[in-house]
């Protein structure tokens, strides 16, 4: 049966759910205002809020209601700052912490919180190798002009120093790169620069760029310093060319020069050492046949003291023997009585050594040797013959 049918209980319930009151009025649909206080009732009274005293049936909402809000406002503020002030550090990563602007920690990987705004952080990656080029016209040693590439590795090793001690670390690294670079490509002769000198160049270039850094105590560490392959000028480079085809050619004079030089001089140097040789050997010879004669003339000395005759005949036919073995003439002289000189030819020995030509010189140097003594047997002979005659 319907509420508003005739005979029904509409006098007790209506579809609103409201019931008539005592006095016979009816409650009308309830009110957007109410639900609303109703609401806001509740949130006071979970953040602290509630009616005043006297404040009860459909009053207006008192200063409760303005706490709440408050309360929710510092809700939201809290959840947002504890979101900003949790971070995670990475496996790879530090953070360095400051607080009120001055250092406080620094701080390995996990999950970590500070305190802004009293607190800032920065964090990097530590573990990663970072690369930096550089490639620039450089004067040489020698006056000439070349592009050298560059390549610089490098990584933080000290997060403190890299945040506190230099404004802008990686700029105050590729002006120490430039300045370590331009010094040893201007100690550097240009063909070491193009050529084999470009592996001790990148040694001298990490040495005196990380002695840069570590006096700025920037916390960089460089790992490796690549010098790729130079060149001249794009403007320059038919004249370069140029250059480096003489410098070739004189570089392949200077060998074959050298190579001359290597034939010739040890073969000289060989020559004079044997002359050297000679002479100590001819030295050496006359020297020992001078302390032979020496010795020789000392013995014979005493000899001539025990039998001076025989001594003298005898050193008469050495010297004799000695004279004739070297002529193919033989002088006899006369005697006392006006006889004339004789000139003895031995013409059959002269005849045999013409016939013999073909014979060694020291078989001829034999026989005219036999000859000689032959000759000055007969003379010995004859010599004799006359003192008997007499």
């Amino acid at each position: 049966m319907a509420w508003n049918e005739p005979g029904g209980n509409s006098n007790n319930q209506d579809p609103w759910g409201g019931k008539r009151r005592n006095n016979g009025d009816r409650k009308g649909p309830p009110d957007l205002d109410e639900a609303f206080r109703k609401l806001q009732e509740s949130l006071n009274g979970l953040f602290g809020g509630g009616k005043k005293r006297g404040d009860e049936g459909g009053g207006r909402p008192g200063k409760g209601g303005g706490f709440g809000l408050l309360g929710i406002g510092l809700f939201v503020l809290a959840a947002v700052w504890l979101y900003s002030a949790v971070y995670v550090v990475d496996e790879q990563e530090q953070a360095v912490v400051l607080r009120f602007g001055k250092y406080y920690e620094t701080v390995g990987p996990g999950l970590n919180i500070y305190f802004p705004p009293i607190d800032q952080k920065y964090m990097e990656n530590v573990t990663r190798e970072r690369a930096y080029t550089k490639q620039g016209q450089m004067l040489t040693e020698d006056e000439n002009i070349v592009e050298v590439p560059l390549t610089v590795q490098y990584k933080i090793t000290n997060l403190q120093d890299f945040v506190l001690n230099v404004d802008q670390p990686e700029i105050s690294l590729q002006h120490a790169t430039e300045s370590a670079l331009r010094h040893v490509v201007g100690s550097t002769a240009m063909d070491q620069v193009l050529t084999e000198g470009r592996e001790l160049m990148a040694s001298e270039i990490k040495e005196r760029l990380q002695r840069f850094l570590d006096t700025y105590r920037t916390g960089i560490t460089v790992t490796q310093v690549n010098v790729q392959s130079a060149a001249a000028p794009r403007e320059v480079q038919e004249a370069f060319d140029d250059v480096i085809r003489a410098r070739e050619d004189e570089q392949r004079s200077r060998n074959q020069a050298e190579t001359y030089a290597n034939g010739v001089v040890p073969e000289a140097r060989g020559q004079a050492q044997r002359i050297i040789e000679d002479a100590n050997g001819y030295r050496d010879e006359v020297v020992s046949r001078a302390k032979g004669e020496a010795d020789r003339f000392t013995k014979l000395v005493a000899e001539y003291r025990k039998a001076p005759e025989v001594t003298r005949q005898r050193l008469y036919l050495d010297t004799m023997q000695e004279v004739f073995s070297n002529t193919s003439k033989v002088l006899v002289t006369g005697n006392k009585n006006g006889q004339s000189n004789l000139l003895y030819l031995p013409l059959d020995k002269m005849v045999e050594s013409g016939r013999n030509t073909s014979t060694p010189p020291a078989s001829s140097s034999a026989a005219s040797n036999e000859a000689s003594t032959r000759a000055a047997a007969d003379l010995q002979q004859q010599q004799a013959r006359t003192r008997e005659s007499r």
